[in-house]
């Protein structure tokens, strides 16, 4: 039996916790997933309508094949990401699908365009997905600077659903499960993954300049759990020579409450990035009131300060905290856009 709604998707961290959500606030009968393995595949929870493709040649053939019967099918189809270069294949033969995709943008798999090396296997690459990207039929973003920049390098002139789709972008202020620690040490988390569009070497370079000037004990604590091994090595051998044992870098996976902590406990953070990347991080940061630091080359800056949210310009870093006052205007302007009812609103523009 089809479903009305088809989600096809990788099994990244975002993807079991959502599936959880639709099956608690939605009709779940009505959806159908279809995923790939990924970092969070072993959280998934037995369900008829949830399918993981084995990953022999003949399983991921049958995914894809699934993939094409099951997209004509349904009456909506949600990719989640558009990363998976053989879906744009199919896409691209089969044009007349586009119309009902709504294209749930990641961030990576948009700023290819613009980060990606630009060699024989880009350009390939960006001949199949420039007209598919062009012809979606909707893109569903939160980040209207993102949907501006798909406009400006793709053509896509599909509709825009202005949507926070996933419960990562809930803002959770459960102040009692958390473990508030006390410190004389100032606290800089930098970054959220050990991928180069963090620019961890100039942020560590800014940090270190204005703790040298300021002359304050600054502990940098730097996520580097998933991304690129290559370039974590270079991370944490730089950060080490520079800040030695102020130096703190995270290359496990941790439990969500022992993450939370993390975040909670940070007096001030650096997100260096040059595109938007760890947004959920931002809103649990932003909600607990931390002073945050962004390039203004992200997207985020723009949008962040479109919702009443004040964050600061990475090229005018200094080590002081955020005016109390700032943090509970922060805090509100968080609280009203990240809720669970907010997230159930936006999905009802996608799913209804």
């Amino acid at each position: 039996m089809s479903k009305k709604i088809l989600h096809i998707a990788n099994s990244d961290k975002f993807i079991p916790p959502f599936i959880e959500f639709v099956k608690e606030h939605f009709e779940f009968s009505e959806h159908q997933f279809l995923l790939t393995g990924g970092m969070a595949q072993d959280q998934l929870k037995p369900y008829e309508n949830a399918q993981l493709a084995k990953k022999t040649i003949f399983g991921r053939l049958q995914h894809y094949v699934q993939a094409v019967i099951k997209m004509h099918q349904a009456k909506k189809v949600i990719l989640h990401g558009l990363f998976d270069i053989k879906l744009v294949y199919i896409l691209f033969f089969m044009p007349w699908l586009l119309k009902k995709c709504y294209w749930v943008m990641w961030g990576g798999d948009l700023y290819v365009y613009q980060l990606g090396e630009r060699n024989w296997k880009w350009k390939v690459r960006e001949f199949f997905r420039r007209p598919v990207i062009k012809n979606m039929g909707y893109i569903v973003s939160g980040n209207q600077g993102d949907i501006a920049n798909a406009k400006e390098w793709y053509g896509f002139n599909g509709e825009k659903l202005n949507c926070v789709f996933y419960t990562s972008n809930i803002f959770r202020n459960d102040i009692k499960t958390i473990t508030c620690e006390t410190s004389d040490e100032i606290r800089v988390l930098v970054g959220n993954s050990a991928t180069e569009t963090n620019r961890h070497l100039e942020a560590f370079e800014i940090v270190y300049s204005e703790k040298i000037k300021s002359k304050k004990n600054v502990k940098l604590i730097v996520p580097l759990s998933y991304g690129d091994p290559k370039y974590c090595k270079v991370v944490i051998d730089y950060g080490k020579k520079k800040f030695g044992d102020d130096f703190v870098p995270i290359t496990y996976f941790m439990l969500y409450q022992s993450y939370i902590n993390i975040l909670y406990n940070s007096d001030i953070v650096v997100f260096n990035h040059n595109r938007q990347q760890g947004f959920g991080n931002l809103v649990q940061l932003l909600g607990f009131g931390k002073k945050v630091y962004i390039s203004r080359q992200s997207t985020l800056w723009d949008y962040f300060k479109s919702i009443g949210v004040v964050v600061y310009d990475i090229e005018k870093f200094d080590i002081v905290p955020i005016e109390e006052s700032l943090a509970l205007k922060n805090r509100k302007a968080i609280e009203e856009n990240f809720s669970v009812e907010r997230i159930i609103f936006d999905m009802k523009k996608v799913f209804e």
